[in-house]
């Protein structure tokens, strides 16, 4: 049955890609990012793609721009050399077919696996890369607490089935290692891990070591930081497309996507070459809007379906959380976890500030003691950073403030109780672990 259904996947690809009749124009104008099409524009739209013979290689690119003069198209693969009057042809637009046997597989941003484990079996249903969020007014509701087993997560910004997080850092803060340790998490379903402009030592990593547990209810999509442009704008559209499919299903799933900033940064690149003008830090206009709509996809599905619950790294140019992008990201999403650099160099990980850290779902979780706990823990801990000048330079005297007293006494077993390595094992019980710790 399996060699029958890739044969059937094989010929349905084949007869997608080569249709019996193709409209066909000429290349005009080649640049190092894009190249010029004429003879097309009336059978194009935006977004569709268009394919190139050259050098015994078949060259897709995306259209970005339509004029009467011709069709700005960019390249999946910038690496090929194109030809004046090479003939290109309208390839339609891009399109998922996943599968539940797509499960423990890696793939591109293109569904082509690099797994080496033979090719993928498609999917009866095609899923957009660029489909609608769910109607806000049939969404499910959210009221299924998760817990991610990493400790101050679980104590001061704890999470919901279905909602959408993101960690805020610069880079070497540790992003990608508290990501390896929610990828631990339990009660899913599914799990879909994008990663967009990774370095490619750490894939291999990544998959062998954090998402091992996980590996087989898996599905990766890879997009190195040595790919173009249009691939690691790709890359989380299509790890999109594969969640939704899940979710469909009835599946819970957990996305995870590394970084969506280098998503932005793909897309600037793209926007520019389209001829769109550089507004805030060099990011055109469409990335802004652009973000929401690909961010708005994940969360609860619609009455009947299962839920995305989504896990998003940003990457703080320069340690500025007020960058456009970050500040934009942070708007839309249920929440956000800031990565201090501070608190990494001082060894303690994860980074996590607290005091800056917001779920935005949390009194989902809580009990109404526990709301009140996690209060006065931030109250004393903002007591303790904000008199840390104060008592190095020998300005505190024990005993004449009892708040500050408290906040010394315990602020440093609270700090200790959060400390969690990456190879150690996930947390159970939160604040029963907390509680230990400070009677310790």
């Amino acid at each position: 049955m399996n060699a029958l259904r890739r044969l059937e996947a094989a010929v349905m690809s084949g007869l997608a890609e080569v249709p019996l009749v193709r409209a066909s124009g000429c290349v005009r104008e080649v640049a190092p990012t894009h190249f010029r099409v004429t003879g097309l524009s009336a059978h194009l739209r935006l977004g569709e793609c268009v394919a190139v013979e050259a050098d015994g290689k078949r060259v897709i690119g995306e259209v970005v721009r339509l004029d009467a003069d011709g069709a700005t198209v960019k390249p999946f693969d910038e690496r090929v050399a194109l030809g004046m009057g090479a003939t290109a042809y309208k390839s339609g637009a891009l399109a998922f077919r996943p599968d539940p046997s797509w499960k423990g597989r890696v793939i591109n941003a293109l569904g082509q696996p690099l797994d080496g484990a033979g090719p993928l079996i498609l999917g009866d249903l095609a899923m957009p890369l660029d489909a609608d969020p769910p109607e806000a007014m049939n969404r499910s509701r959210i009221d299924k607490p998760l817990r991610t087993g990493v400790r101050v997560i679980d104590l001061f910004t704890p999470l919901c089935e279905g909602q959408r997080i993101g960690i805020f850092a610069g880079s070497g803060v540790g992003k990608s290692t508290l990501l390896s340790m929610l990828a631990r998490c339990e009660g899913f379903d599914t799990v879909v891990v994008a990663l967009v402009g990774e370095r490619g030592r750490e894939v291999r990593e990544f998959l062998e070591g954090p998402l091992a547990p996980n590996r087989h209810r898996a599905v990766v999509v890879v997009a190195t930081s040595d790919e173009s442009p249009m691939m690691r704008r790709l890359a989380p559209r299509a790890g999109f497309a594969v969640a939704e499919y899940f979710r469909d299903r009835g599946d819970s799933v957990l996305l995870i996507v590394d970084s969506v900033t280098r998503y932005a940064h793909a897309a600037r690149d793209v926007a520019l070459a389209a001829g769109e003008p550089a507004v805030a830090r060099g990011y055109a206009p469409s990335v802004f809007s652009t973000l929401p709509r690909l961010l708005e996809r994940a969360g609860p599905g619609r009455e009947g379906t299962g839920s995305i619950s989504a896990v998003f790294s940003v990457l703080v140019d320069g340690d500025d959380h007020n960058d456009p992008v970050a500040d934009a990201i942070r708007g839309t999403l249920d929440g956000h976890i800031v990565l201090d650099r501070a608190i990494a160099d001082q060894g303690r990980f994860p980074a996590v500030n607290v005091l800056r850290s917001v779920s935005r779902l949390a009194d989902l979780v809580w009990t109404s003691e526990q709301r009140d706990l996690v209060r006065r823990l931030r109250g004393l801990i903002a007591r303790f950073e904000d008199t840390k000048d104060l008592r190095l330079m020998g300005g505190y005297t024990p005993g004449t403030d009892a708040e500050l007293d408290q906040a010394v006494l315990l602020v440093p077993r609270i700090y200790d109780a959060l400390r969690q390595y990456a190879d150690a094992p996930p947390g159970g019980d939160p604040f029963a672990e907390l509680a230990q710790a400070i009677r310790g």
